[in-house]
């Protein structure tokens, strides 16, 4: 009966058993998904390529499908709106990507900020805040601009 409930508490919405390993990677999948439509939105404006960009980042960069991608994005926006900041998400990641990890992260998210072309004071705000919740310098932060700006050009 115990072994029951265990197993009971430890499913997800559909059903599926995760170990606690498998469990903290996809919470911390979940955050990262939750800091790329916080990004996505923070200018009001929340436009079919920035979720058709989301939805490829997940697909190309951790290797999701289609749906699982989409389930994620679900699962992330609820997790947004329940929170009350950015600091359970940056914590998270922050526990357990490596500085290269956060790296790449950043550069998603300037991606993110990207898309349209420029860059306003919101986004700017938001880098800056999220450069400080993921420990990041302000060198990193520059670089990893500077690159996604080369990257952008060059295509």
């Amino acid at each position: 009966m115990i072994d029951r409930l265990k197993r009971f508490f430890s499913q997800d919405a559909q059903g599926i058993v995760r170990d606690s390993e498998q469990k903290s990677e996809h919470d911390v999948l979940v955050a990262v998904c939750a800091l790329f439509l916080e990004m996505a939105g923070i200018d009001e404006t929340f436009s079919p390529e920035e979720t058709e960009s989301i939805l490829a980042i997940l697909k190309e960069k951790y290797g999701l499908s289609p749906g699982h991608a989409e389930a994620l994005v679900a699962e992330a926006r609820k997790e947004l709106d329940e929170s009350v900041d950015l600091w359970q998400f940056s914590h998270l990641i922050n526990q357990h990507y490596s500085a290269e990890e956060k790296q790449q992260v950043i550069e998603i998210l300037w991606r993110i900020v990207f898309i349209d072309g420029k860059m306003d004071r919101y986004e700017h705000y938001l880098m800056r805040k999220l450069r400080s919740l993921l420990r990041v310098s302000h060198d990193q932060l520059i670089a990893a601009k500077l690159k996604v700006l080369e990257s952008s050009e060059n295509n």
